[in-house]
């Protein structure tokens, strides 16, 4: 910052002169280049010219007082050259390197990471937040969103489940008693949105739209659950999991979920969306 300070202070007083001595401004500035570059080059006979970085400073605090047009014949670098050594000098003054602090997150410990993966290990049903808070208990602070990522790093699945079917495995297997539900919406010419409850049979790709209204409530997916339910008749008894979305946008569906039909046996499982499930064969 000082240096720049300085940088700048050069170049006023440099200016000052060029207002005084305007006619014979730009000779004496070519002849104090030329005399300076000499002198470094007598510096540095023995080897290829390198500039310090007071050389620079002067050369760029001169080039005020030269038109642009002849940089290249006067001075030892090319404008694109001159310009940088401009901007760096400038740019130091807004330079707080030497006052931040060291910034980021400091890396986990190898100890702790390995500590993380063993608890992961004897411990099949905790996940990243349960192992997480054993952690703090143990006084050892560290976020759940690291854990999660030094757990998928190594390959060990979310629990309670890392052994087993896969998800695709698990589709296949149970391709005739999967149904999901999720919201589809639509705007209309107007502007308005409504919002449509849709069900796909995932086993025979039959999609079932059940009804569509501009403000959905849950009693009003359960309406639609339950009609659907009496449409399917005995086939209802087949289906055993409800696929509905991992998450549902509150802003719009308002948190409604189609609950199983009271009495059935069917599950309800979080996963993808239905425009996930209509894209696949």
């Amino acid at each position: 910052m000082i240096v720049s300070l300085l940088y700048q202070v050069t170049r006023k007083l440099l200016s000052v002169t060029a207002v005084l001595l305007r006619r014979h401004t730009s000779r004496d500035a070519e002849l104090l280049v030329l005399r300076h570059e000499n002198a470094v080059l007598r510096r540095q006979l023995k080897g290829p010219v390198r500039y310090e970085p007071a050389d620079r400073f002067w050369f760029a605090a001169l080039s005020a007082l030269i038109p642009r047009r002849r940089w290249r014949e006067v001075f030892p670098g090319t404008p694109g050259t001159m310009l940088a050594w401009h901007r760096r000098f400038i740019a130091a003054k807004w330079d707080y390197t030497e006052r931040r602090d060291r910034t980021g997150r400091p890396p986990t410990r190898a100890a702790l990471k390995k500590l993380i993966l063993q608890l992961a290990r004897e411990n099949a049903r905790w996940g990243h937040r349960r192992i997480q808070g054993e952690l703090a208990r143990l006084g050892h602070r560290i976020a759940a969103s690291t854990v999660w990522e030094i757990l998928n790093a190594a390959g060990i699945d979310p629990a309670p489940r890392r052994s087993g079917p896969t998800w695709r495995e698990f589709l296949t297997a149970q391709v005739e008693g999967i149904i999901a539900a999720d919201f589809l919406h639509v705007d209309t010419v107007l502007g308005r949105r409504l919002y449509a409850l849709a069900f796909l049979e995932h086993g025979t790709r039959r999609l079932h739209i059940t009804g569509v209204t501009a403000h959905p409530t849950r009693q009003w997916a359960v309406q639609q659950a339950r009609n659907l339910a009496a449409d399917l008749g005995i086939r209802f008894e087949s289906l055993r999991f409800l696929l509905s979305p991992l998450s549902v946008d509150k802003s719009c569906h308002q948190g409604v979920h189609p609950p199983p039909h009271r009495g059935s046996r069917t599950a309800t499982i979080s996963g993808p969306g239905l425009g996930s499930w209509s894209r696949r064969r």
